[in-house]
């Protein structure tokens, strides 16, 4: 899976409606320029390949009067909302996602009634746990990586981030089952995008010729 998707299908949905630098800034916000590939000519790619798609329906939108070209506005369509909500799914389940598709899923966990976000993570621990077992079938941990020569470093360092990740979602599960955060059909959610004219503090500067499209 491809965190792109996930990430502008869920920026838009946020605003309701959002031209592409509004989903831009919002994503350098949250600093997913750092850890996943929404790059500028990403994003603005994937809001047009998305609207060709009719996951997003795309709003020509007249110039100001202040003059400026005209801007495009994008809007999730139906389709565009199950699979939003089947990517988030996904990455909540499967361990072997990559690292930004799993951050951008936390991002958006908040989406999920909170019952379905707990019974997503503990299918992930259980996924995590299986796969453990496959592999300790081959490799014993507490033999030390050695028995397999420098190789064993290697199924070390995977053994030690699977137990190190279900560490951490354990301790997510519990404190979602304690109560924290607003979770879908709760009230208003925490929201993590900027107001009009609020300047970005993480923003890159990088101009590209999307921003005013």
């Amino acid at each position: 899976m491809s965190a792109i998707r996930l990430l502008v299908l869920g920026a838009v949905r946020q605003h309701g409606r959002a031209h592409g630098y509004q989903v831009r800034n919002d994503l350098e916000y949250w600093g997913a320029h750092e850890w996943s590939n929404a790059k500028p000519g990403s994003i603005y790619h994937a809001l047009k390949q998305m609207a060709k798609q009719g996951l997003l329906h795309a709003h020509e939108i007249a110039p100001s009067t202040a003059g400026g070209p005209p801007r495009t506005e994008y809007e999730i369509t139906g389709r565009g909302d199950e699979e939003f909500f089947r990517l988030l799914r996904e990455a909540l389940t499967s361990y072997d996602q990559r690292m930004d598709v799993k951050s951008a899923a936390i991002g958006f966990i908040v989406d999920l009634p909170r019952a379905e976000a707990v019974a997503l993570l503990k299918e992930r621990v259980r996924r995590i746990e299986e796969w453990r077992r496959a592999v300790t079938a081959h490799y014993v941990p507490e033999d030390g990586p050695e028995q397999l020569g420098h190789i064993g470093e290697i199924m070390n360092l995977w053994i030690h981030t699977a137990d190190g990740e279900a560490e951490w979602t354990a301790g997510l599960i519990a404190r979602i089952e304690g109560g924290a955060y607003t979770f879908a059909g709760e009230g208003e959610p925490f929201v993590g995008v900027l107001e009009d004219g609020q300047e970005n503090p993480y923003a890159t500067g990088e101009r590209h010729p999307g921003d005013s499209r």
